[in-house]
């Protein structure tokens, strides 16, 4: 037997083609799509039985369900400034001391709106809801991106749906900016923790041009590249490019906007605080809010007040849990800006959940109490959840008489 014949020849398999970078990047994303979608079905099936309920009450009292979730409070400020500009200034009759300046609103959104409704045949209305059904999604995506790269897909898919179950979850529908700043500011968390510095930064600029409390997002990106530098010092992370081209990105967009907008409004550089003064919002450590509590332990008042003091006092507690779990820097910063803005605010106290709706890592230690719990545990409180989400956003939209 020659050697040749002594050892069977298999022929070469067929060399696998390389993938191009970009097709390894689009099949990355499929799978984390993929990963994510019952999560997402959750979500959507959550909001969607919102709004419908909501409708359905509000059809029954004669109310439009569009006009509730599209033109109503700031979404009639929004719908103006996407249609004409910025420069509509009102002054009320109620108080000589307050002035309404669009000047207030950051331009993304807006933007945005305008854009949509230019490119397809729907009202500036319309194009606002779109906008923000569609940023809901991609918020809901990156809360879960986020959960999943922290504690896995259990608790990632729980994040989510209770984000979604949140009692004043209807605003997450509504044609206002949380959706929008919540998905920049999941993403540029996501690319913080991910080690993506450059997108982190620029994600962080864009969340800084939709909403005032956005400045939370560069905070957070710009102190965890703080804390690399600091524990890398005497190495070569000094010299990473990246980490510094994300921390400069990251404050741009709201400094932007505060910086123009303060001198568009003929006050200087720091003008824009002032517009929100006259608005009757600024910081007052919360001496605001606690007389507000004050005037509900001793008088009576709207339910949405006293379901706004639970959810504070939720709020902080779950920040204090969310601290000793010690998350990424990135996220416990952004949680802990955000609960203090929300908090320390001045007027507007039925606001004050709404501005704490992008902070959701305050759910992460929820998500994980619900992942470790029995099942049927896990039925009843999301049971019970969705039951108060639904009652209360109905009331919320068709009978409170509140600013949201």
């Amino acid at each position: 037997m020659s050697a040749d014949t002594a050892v069977p020849v298999r022929p070469p398999e067929p060399r696998r083609a390389a993938l191009s970078p970009r097709t390894a990047r689009a099949d990355r994303v499929r799978a984390a799509l993929r990963r994510a979608a019952p999560a997402l079905g959750l979500y959507a099936a959550a909001r969607l039985t919102g709004m419908g309920l909501m409708a359905g009450w509000a059809w029954w009292i004669g109310r439009h369900p569009r006009t509730l979730l599209g033109h109503s409070w700031d979404g009639i400020w929004y719908a103006g400034i996407a249609r004409h500009g910025y420069g509509l200034i009102v002054h009320p009759p109620t108080s000589r001391h307050i002035v309404f300046n669009d000047l207030a609103f950051f331009p993304l959104f807006p933007g945005l709106q305008s854009a949509v409704a230019t490119v397809l045949p729907v009202t500036v209305v319309t194009a606002g809801l779109l906008v923000a059904w569609s940023a809901a999604g991609a918020a809901a995506w990156g809360i879960y991106a986020v959960g999943e790269r922290l504690h896995g897909r259990r608790v990632a898919t729980l994040l989510v749906l209770l984000w979604g179950l949140l009692p004043h979850a209807i605003v997450q529908s509504m044609a206002y900016t949380e959706p929008l700043m919540t998905a920049f500011a999941a993403w540029a968390l996501y690319a913080a923790i991910t080690g993506r510095r450059v997108w982190a930064g620029a994600l962080s600029l864009f969340a800084g041009l939709s909403r005032p409390n956005a400045v939370a997002v560069a905070a957070a990106v710009c102190l965890a590249a703080g804390l690399v530098l600091w524990r890398g010092r005497g190495t070569k992370v000094t010299g990473d490019w990246r980490l510094w081209t994300g921390a400069a990105l990251a404050p741009l967009g709201w400094t932007g906007y505060v910086v123009w907008a303060g001198y568009r409004s003929g006050y200087g550089p720091l003008g824009y605080f002032e517009v929100q003064r006259l608005w009757g919002s600024r910081f007052d450590f919360g001496r605001d809010a606690l007389k507000f509590l004050r005037h509900l332990i001793i008088a009576r008042d709207a339910l949405a007040y006293y379901v706004t003091v639970a959810i504070l006092l939720f709020a902080l507690v779950a920040l204090v849990l969310l601290a000793l779990d010690r998350p990424p820097t990135a996220v416990l910063v952004y949680a802990v800006v955000l609960t203090v803005i929300a908090v320390g605010g001045s007027s507007y106290f039925a606001s004050k959940p709404r501005f704490l709706l992008p902070a959701f890592p305050l759910l992460l230690p929820a998500a994980l109490a619900m992942a470790r719990a029995r099942p049927r545990t896990v039925v009843v409180t999301v049971t019970a959840l969705a039951g108060l989400s639904f009652f209360y956003g109905t009331y919320l939209l068709t009978v409170a008489r509140m600013p949201m």
